[in-house]
């Protein structure tokens, strides 16, 4: 290794081309983060020399280059191993200051920067040996024809590209600088400060040096890099170089496409999805629990222990990632039918549980091919079963990574005639909070009574809908009818006795029946779906109306079945009941657990009220989104800001807190402790935790005033009853 402090003539002066690895991600760099202080920085620098002192000088940073074995007389090559944007930008920006100092006749000038961003045609024996960088293969289309273009450069003409942007920017501020008129002092000063006063610290390697542990320790500074971005690189640095670009092109450009590349949110962090599944399928391959953020070290661990030929190893992950897309995307295709692990993935989705997928990943690796299609199946049954009917009694989701990661450990060790049988042995045995998969008599005791339209988020209520309607249909199953499954995910929630019944079904009641009417409109029994909105006046008219409606215009079979059983004389809370028990019995078919099985013994839930209620319920309900952010409200320190979790818990700076009030006293300035319900709200709103929280409990019709939760020295204050109610999910089918 040798270490110097260079200058850009001291990289580009001699004929060289320096080559950013294909396996490199693109350029990245942009306008306000790095184009315009770079300007800024050298324009000061200039101010500077012309001043008061020069010698001044301004350092960029650091680079990392590595020579490539080159044949005798031809063009020396090194590899980028780090501080390719930075190049990349140094480039950009010296072509278009030579493109401005062409334009504006400064030959002289012109022709000295010309010589740091090519190489003498001399030299030249591929397209590539032109230029004194290389960009990796994603960007050389855009950088060529940038570079290429001759001055002035009309832009317009270019594809549009981030190099492109760039070197467009830099011929702007470069040519507002100079000005009109005679400038060519001026251009002086800016080439001697671009090429000779910018200063780069150069790490050069000898070619059996190691890249990649140098690369790692850089990696951090810029944009930072995504797991997956890290992996690549630690992949193909182990590839030999005459293989790389046929195994990157065959086994790794798919995760550079807009599908793998999008942000997907886990808990409260996004990722890149090729991140995610990367994390996925290691968690699957080595059937351990660990977060995100270790799923480089983890692989490096890997790949050094278990799968040490990183080019096998490749066409494996590459396998795992199309079946893994394959099953997202058939999953959210709203029409026609769907393979057995479709459904599930759209169902478990439902519930924000990512944490199924390693199992899937895991079930679908070659050494499971020896499990019958028959039992693949009934275990994607019995784990739908075991996570909606967590998900129906409210069991908590704290942990279930660990459990199934417990679950494929078991079942590895299973012949693959027994894992479906294993799995069942797995569910039924464990009678922890965090594993325990819930009884009939429990799921019926959580449904039977409650007001699921408040109670659930809309999503999960409406997919509850979609399979009770779909297992009508025979879907999934052997008989399915000829009218297909529901459209998934289009579907609204229909009231079939209006909520506003008192305006639009108005009744002579006794107070007391008017109180058991309220609460049975929400239920289970009163529910139903629609493929087509209904307009105000069929969903609030008099029930024969909107029976007739629903047999004319309607094929939702759960909807006719409800018309059939109640007849033209009237839909009330009777029937409301009786619909509520038929459809539990329904659930229970759909999700079945095994003849028996009681779940966990426990005593019924306790009511709800403000002192049970917890961030985790009201993500869970819908009334919070998951990475929202907080902002405190008074006497906190300028520009705190807390994010909420998937598991309820309040992050500050990268930092876990359980309670609201835990994140507030670690940014509160004022003296005592602090009540964090009413501390923080939500940012750029003046809604409070508080009034949250009393709109879900309002929505539930629970009475609240009887219970005070206080922090040590600030009490909540009662909520608004003029504020808005401004819920995270989407409304429902009539006057919801």
């Amino acid at each position: 290794m040798k270490t110097d402090v260079v200058k850009p003539q001291d990289i580009f002066y001699n004929p060289t081309r320096l080559t950013v690895p294909l396996f490199q991600r693109p350029y990245v760099w942009s306008q306000q983060e790095q184009w315009e202080p770079l300007w800024q920085d050298i324009v000061r620098l200039i101010a500077v020399i012309d001043g008061h002192n020069h010698g001044a000088t301004h350092f960029l940073g650091a680079i990392v280059i590595q020579q490539i074995p080159s044949k005798l007389g031809g063009l020396p090559v090194w590899n980028v191993i780090d501080g390719q944007q930075r190049l990349t930008t140094l480039q950009l920006l010296l072509d278009a200051l030579h493109a401005e100092l062409e334009h504006r006749g400064f030959d002289d000038l012109a022709d000295q920067v010309l010589r740091l961003v090519e190489n003498p045609p001399s030299y030249r024996k591929a397209v590539e040996d032109r230029y004194k960088l290389w960009p990796t293969n994603r960007d050389r289309n855009s950088f060529t024809s940038v570079m290429s273009a001759s001055a002035p450069v009309d832009y317009a003409a270019l594809p549009a590209s981030r190099l492109r942007d760039a070197h467009h920017f830099f011929a702007g501020v470069i040519g507002q600088w100079l000005g009109d008129g005679d400038a060519q002092q001026q251009a002086a000063l800016l080439v001697g400060a671009v090429t000779e006063r910018l200063e780069i610290a150069s790490i050069r390697l000898d070619a059996n040096e190691d890249a990649q542990a140098i690369f790692e320790t850089l990696n951090a500074r810029g944009t930072p890099l995504s797991a997956a971005d890290l992996i690549k690189n630690f992949i193909f640095q182990q590839i030999d170089s005459r293989d790389a670009e046929s195994a990157y092109f065959a086994s790794w450009a798919e995760f550079e496409t807009p599908w793998w590349e999008a942000e997907i949110t886990s808990g409260r962090i996004k990722n890149p999805r090729a991140s995610l599944f990367l994390w996925q399928w290691l968690i699957a391959r080595t059937l351990t629990d660990f977060p995100i953020r270790e799923v480089f070290t983890q692989f490096k661990h890997y790949v050094n222990t278990v799968e040490k030929d990183v080019a096998a190893l490749l066409p494996q992950i590459r396998a795992a990632a199309d079946r893994y897309r394959a099953v997202i995307e058939g999953s959210e295709n709203p029409n026609g039918p769907l393979t057995r692990t479709q459904p599930f993935s759209y169902r478990v989705g439902t519930l924000d549980s990512e944490v199924s997928r390693p199992l899937l990943i895991w079930l679908d690796e070659p050494e499971q091919a020896g499990v019958p299609t028959a039992d693949r199946v009934r275990i994607l049954e019995l784990l739908e079963s075991w996570f909606v009917r967590r998900a129906l009694v409210k069991a908590p989701s704290q942990g279930s990574n660990r459990f199934l990661v417990d679950l494929m450990q078991h079942l590895s060790r299973r012949s693959k005639e027994d894992v479906a049988n294993a799995v069942e042995g797995f569910l039924v045995a464990n009678h922890t909070a965090v594993g325990y998969w819930p009884g009939d008599e429990e799921v019926r005791s959580a449904i039977v009574d409650a007001n699921v339209y408040g109670y659930y988020r809309r999503s999960r209520l409406r997919m509850v809908l979609e399979a009770l309607e779909d297992a009508k249909r025979g879907y999934p199953g052997a008989n399915p009818l000829a009218m297909g499954p529901i459209v998934r995910e289009k579907a609204t929630i229909e009231h079939l006795m209006p909520q506003k019944w008192r305006k639009h079904w108005p009744a002579d009641l006794t107070e007391e029946e008017e109180h058991e009417r309220d609460a049975r409109v929400q239920q289970l029994g009163n529910l139903t779906i629609v493929t087509q909105a209904l307009n105000s006046r069929v969903s609030n008219g008099p029930w024969v109306q909107k029976r007739a409606h629903f047999f004319r215009s309607d094929d939702v079979l759960i909807t006719k079945e409800a018309l059939t059983a109640a007849g033209e004389y009237g839909w009330d809370e009777r029937t409301i009941v009786a619909r509520t028990e038929s459809m539990i019995d329904q659930i229970l078919a759909v999700w079945p657990a095994p003849v028996g099985h009681i779940g966990l013994a426990s005593s019924p839930p306790p009511p709800v009220t403000r002192a049970t209620v917890d961030l985790a319920q009201l993500i869970d309900a819908g009334w919070l989104t998951v990475g929202a952010r907080l902002a405190p409200r008074l006497q906190a320190v300028v520009g705190a800001e807390a994010f909420v979790a998937q598991d309820g818990r309040l992050f500050v700076a990268d930092v876990a807190h359980a309670t609201p009030s835990a994140a507030a006293a670690v940014v509160y300035t004022g003296k005592g402790a602090v009540n964090g319900w009413s501390f923080w709200q939500l940012e750029g709103t003046d809604r409070r935790l508080a009034d949250v929280r009393d709109d879900y409990l309002a929505s539930l019709g629970e009475d609240d005033d009887d219970i005070e939760i206080t922090g040590p020295s600030h009490a909540d204050e009662p909520a608004d009853p003029a504020r808005a109610v401004g819920r995270v999910a989407g409304s429902g089918g009539d006057d919801a």
